[in-house]
């Protein structure tokens, strides 16, 4: 993939998710939001088994799948129809994809420098730490100048 493409979209990522970095979302409830939902509704599970067509059964296992996190998102993008809501699914970065990019290119880094600072310092040959510095920047640049893949 074009170098210039790939920093194109991770930036273009990064400008979509902004606006959810510093929201705070609302922790599910213990129960599951269909349950909580539902029942703030005053909706019992034989009504929402009617609206999904399905068996009141199934209405209770839908919840404690949700409650379990083994729910799929199929059937809660269902059940969120059925109670007039609408499923957002994201993923959220807890820091722009920019920086933890950078972030894992110095950290690989460090690893491929590690053992040469190492040896240097056994054989009193240490550079200091701006020296040091500088050569991390280089090779950080230079991973992330390179395939991507190879940071992870």
């Amino acid at each position: 993939m074009d170098k210039s493409y790939r920093w194109l979209q991770l930036r273009q990522a990064d400008k979509q998710l902004k606006p959810l970095l510093k929201k705070t979302f609302p922790p599910r409830p213990s129960c599951g939001w269909i349950q909580a939902i539902r029942e703030a509704l005053g909706m019992t599970a034989v009504s929402l088994a009617q609206r999904l067509n399905v068996r009141n059964s199934t209405v209770h296992k839908l919840e404690k799948s949700e409650a379990d996190d083994s729910i799929s998102l199929a059937s809660l993008r269902k059940v969120a129809a059925a109670l007039d809501c609408e499923l957002h699914y994201v993923l959220v970065p807890k820091i722009p994809l920019e920086a933890k990019l950078k972030e894992q290119a110095n950290t690989v880094a460090r690893r491929h420098m590690q053992p040469v600072a190492h040896t240097m310092s056994l054989e009193d040959q240490a550079v200091g730490t701006k020296a040091q510095q500088a050569q991390l920047e280089l090779i950080a640049k230079e991973l992330l100048d390179g395939n991507w893949r190879e940071l992870w």
